[in-house]
């Protein structure tokens, strides 16, 4: 199996500008990912994602172009800010299908953290889970913000 780059796909019954918001914004974000989550949605600005007591990940957003695209770096080494090549990166894309949107989600970045092959495998799979887990919850929750 391939570790270089993990893919996702879903449709969204909400407008690319629900969407965006929901992706980019740390009010909505924690509705449906981390239990906590500060950032500014601006390029170069760095925040925490909160997932647990004891698991607090730094992320520095990387492009904003609403309502098309959100990207942020996220899980460098302790003590480091993340940075191409020692983060993951991942990019929300949004596309208007008639009346919703459909995400695309990819996060990349896995070969060059250097980790070793079983470690590489097991942070994917990880992720993958998580990815399959948390865009259901993303789906829900956009299209529980659409204006009515």
């Amino acid at each position: 199996m391939e570790f270089g780059k993990l893919e996702r796909e879903i449709r969204i019954d909400a407008t690319p500008e629900v969407v965006f918001e929901v992706v980019s914004r740390p009010e909505h974000m924690k509705m449906w990912w981390p239990e906590e989550a500060a950032f500014e949605s601006e390029p170069g600005a760095v925040g925490e994602l909160v997932f647990g007591e004891h698991a607090t990940e730094t992320i520095k957003v990387v492009e904003v172009d609403p309502p098309r695209k959100f990207v942020f770096r996220w899980i460098a080494p302790d003590g480091e800010l993340p940075e191409a090549g020692n983060s993951l990166l991942v990019t929300f894309e949004l596309e208007p299908v008639g009346d919703g949107t459909v995400l695309h989600l990819t996060e990349s970045g896995w070969r060059e953290k250097g980790w070793e092959a079983a470690v590489l495998e097991e942070a994917f799979h990880d992720h993958e889970h998580g990815w399959d887990m948390y865009l259901p919850r993303l789906q829900k929750y956009a299209v529980s913000v659409v204006p009515r």
